[in-house]
């Protein structure tokens, strides 16, 4: 049992501190709610239980489903019921596209038949993407090799809706850099009346492949092309379509604009059920607009319009788990929708006669929309106004007004909600920095838990027993930054210790938050605190934290440069404010932009640090995706001066300390160019450092036996010896 909780606790921490980097899967168990509310389910295995909201009781709905011919039961990854809950979609046999397991088999159980029917059974194995039930349950409508399909069940008969889709013209899903950067995977919707799909279009024809080099599977190497824009490279032209299923046609919808100058990073069917609503960004995404597009001739008219000096952010900035739906209100007449116009992110009621209603007035962010409860005249949203490091829920009236805090004062943490759809339930997810995650059904609004998970947790958490405390200190420009150490065993004020900061740095991620996983490295190979390093993290401007529009948007073509002054002005003011901290024995390290700013800090503060592990580096800006890049950086075309400023390569010459870099030579994210890139500059100037790259790994280096404990060893070992450990 001690080597199961280890590695579960292990893959906790991976994902905790890796934000971003890590290579997810589908979410395990995967959870659906009934129609009525009442009930949530959940995909464990080879089953899908039913658990009773207002009791917590189990029951197998269904388990160990067996397709014709077949001895074994489906894993079910992934499930849905048709509208009349009698037939049940089961994804199963998944496999990894890109970051997510979103590709594999499907099969249609029918409850009362018991048959099972398997989608597809003509296209290629495990190729069947984001399959749908049609509204009235006759159909299934999926995506495989880039073209969309409709088989009816009843007849078996597959039909091509699209037939021109290759890997550089896409349809009903998206490439690469559309679900890493706007968290688009799934491109088609099914109209109301089941007599439509509206439907993404991409053409990447004229995006260049990144050529990755496989040297270990074969005895010749050979190239794995990835469709790759890098910044300053056009996107991939993307337009929306409705296609009549009777005819067979498709109507364009008329949006404005080049087609590879913007972006479409959410569509949905409006309640009117003949039009489509869509969110249309500029190149530079300082300008969205929404258009409402009437489905059956493409005219689109403006709704909505927001500008940024910055960046506008999209809706998965702020509704991560709803990247499919819209918050209407109104029965259509108007929407909910999130901007930061007023210096904090705020809920706006916005009209389609384009009337806005500010809802959440106040100096303090939203963090999170968890629901938008018309019904019962809420918003229930995450927020935390007096520490930036948590998170709790609050309720909000949809007439405007002030934020009511849900979450019990005596859990102070992080939590997170998943709310029913009638907004009676939630399923409440904890941890903080000594108490390890729970997860309870709470109802709502009164926050009454089912069985009182949370709470057991926290009562036996053993809150004296962490090494954690949380900081905050003050840089010369003003700036307060919040962070979190944790200490030696047996640590002694009296005397000096070394020090490691985690660091991460970009506007993806934060690291200095209230949540369980601060202040342990799970790179370390034994006990860090036992061994006597202090270990810490802190957050730079730019870390997207509840703290206002002007800190998270002041990282505006200043990555490499604002968010490292930052952090070196924050460790610089830690080791004044500590006499125990040991600033001959100062390490950094990070993963991915965490990698960036541990060279950069390195480079451009060599006086402070003295040590550096960087994994996964953006070495060169230019280098990286054209979404992520030139949201925070402009255009290089326009800003060229600004990305090399910020760019590692630029300052490598400026090493004085010591150096470890690992990456992996097939990471189709951050591509081993940027090694090649930095090792240049490094011998070009006679630096010496260390180097390891793993063959054909990916950016979270999770292929090949043995990787993990290789990377731990060698982070450890390299650790120990240049920034030796205890006391002195």
């Amino acid at each position: 049992m001690r080597s199961v909780f280890s590695f579960t606790l292990l893959i906790f921490l991976w994902i905790t501190c890796l934000g971003r980097l890590y290579a997810q899967t589908m979410p395990d168990p995967v959870q659906k709610w009934s129609p009525d509310g009442q009930f949530q389910y959940k995909a464990l295995g080879k089953s899908i239980v039913a658990v009773r909201l207002a009791t917590g009781e189990r029951t197998v709905v269904l388990k160990d489903i067996k397709p014709a011919g077949s001895s074994t039961a489906l894993d079910i990854r992934d499930f849905s019921f048709a509208a009349d809950q009698k037939k049940v979609l089961l994804f199963s046999n998944s496999k990894r596209v890109w970051r997510y397991e979103t590709r594999g088999d499907y099969f249609v159980y029918d409850t009362v038949s018991k048959q099972v029917l398997q989608l597809g059974k003509s296209l290629p194995a495990s190729s069947l993407m984001f399959a749908k039930f049609s509204p009235d349950g006759s159909r299934v409508a999926y995506v495989s090799n880039h073209n969309l399909y409709l088989e009816t069940l009843a007849t078996g008969e597959i039909k091509p809706l699209t037939t021109n889709g290759t890997r550089h013209f896409i349809n009903g899903t998206f490439d690469w850099v559309y679900e890493e950067e706007m968290s688009c995977r799934d491109g088609f919707r099914w109209s109301p009346d089941g007599q439509a799909i509206a439907y993404w279009q991409l053409d990447a024809n004229n995006t260049r492949d990144f050529l990755m080099i496989d040297n270990t599977d074969s005895l010749y190497s050979f190239t794995v092309p990835v469709e790759y824009p890098i910044a300053g490279q056009d996107p991939a032209a993307a337009r929306i379509g409705v296609m009549n299923l009777a005819s067979g046609n498709t109507t364009w919808m008329q949006l404005p604009g080049d087609p590879a100058q913007h972006y479409l990073p959410r569509m949905e069917w409006a309640p009117n059920g003949n039009k489509l609503i869509v969110q249309q960004l500029n190149r530079h995404q300082n300008e969205s607009k929404i258009f409402l597009c009437d489905a059956t001739n493409g005219n689109a008219h403006t709704v909505f319009t927001e500008t940024d000096s910055a960046w506008v952010d999209i809706r998965a900035s702020w509704d991560m788990d709803n990247s499919v739906g819209w918050d209407w209100l109104q029965q259509g007449k108007a929407f909910v929708w999130v901007s930061e116009k007023d210096g904090w992110r705020h809920a706006y009621r916005i009209g389609l006669d384009g009337k806005e209603t500010l809802l959440t007035p106040g100096k303090y962010d939203l963090i999170k929309i968890c629901k938008v409860d018309e019904r019962g005249g809420h918003i229930y949203a995450l927020a935390s106004p007096e520490n930036a490091t948590q998170q709790y829920l609050y309720r909000i009236p949809l007439k405007g007004g002030a934020a009511v805090r849900l979450t019990p004062q005596n859990q102070p943490g992080t939590h997170d909600y998943v709310i029913d759809p009638y907004g009676d339930y939630a399923v409440h997810e904890f941890s903080n920095y000594y108490c390890p995650p729970a997860s309870e059904y709470v109802h709502l609004p009164d926050h009454k838990s089912v069985k009182g998970e949370v709470a057991g947790m926290l009562k036996d958490a053993k809150k004296e027993n962490s090494k954690v405390e949380f900081y905050q200190v003050t840089t010369p420009e003003g700036v307060t930054l919040d962070g979190w150490m944790s200490k030696p065993t047996n640590f002694d004020p009296n005397k000096k210790y070394p020090i490691v900061f985690y660091v991460y740095g970009e506007p993806a991620s934060a690291t200095a938050k209230d949540e369980y996983g601060a202040g342990h490295d799970f790179m370390y190979r034994g006990d860090m605190a036992a061994d006597g390093y202090i270990y810490a993290s802190m957050d730079n401007r730019g870390a997207p934290l509840p703290k206002g529009r002007a800190w998270r948007k002041a990282i505006y073509r200043h990555i490499g440069r604002l968010n490292i002054h930052d952090q070196a002005m924050g460790a610089k003011a830690l080791l004044e404010k500590y006499a125990f901290i040991d600033s001959s024995r100062v390490a950094v390290w990070g993963w991915s932009g965490g990698g960036s700013s541990t060279l950069n800090l390195l480079f451009q503060f060599p006086e402070i640090y003295k040590t550096g592990i960087a994994v996964a580096a953006v070495g060169d800006l230019r280098t990286y995706d054209n979404i992520y890049q030139e949201r925070y950086m402009g255009i290089p075309q326009e800003t060229q001066a600004d990305y090399i400023a910020g760019s590692a390569v630029h300052n490598a010459r400026n090493l004085r300390g010591n150096l470890l870099y690992i990456h992996g030579t097939g990471d189709d994210n951050v591509h081993y160019t940027n090694a090649e890139r930095l090792i240049n500059e490094l011998v070009k100037y006679n630096k010496q450092f260390q180097f390891m790259s793993y063959p054909n790994r990916s950016h979270g280096l999770s292929e090949g036996e043995g990787t993990y404990l290789h990377l731990f060893t060698l982070y450890t070992n390299y650790l120990r010896e240049h920034c030796a450990p205890g006391a002195r």
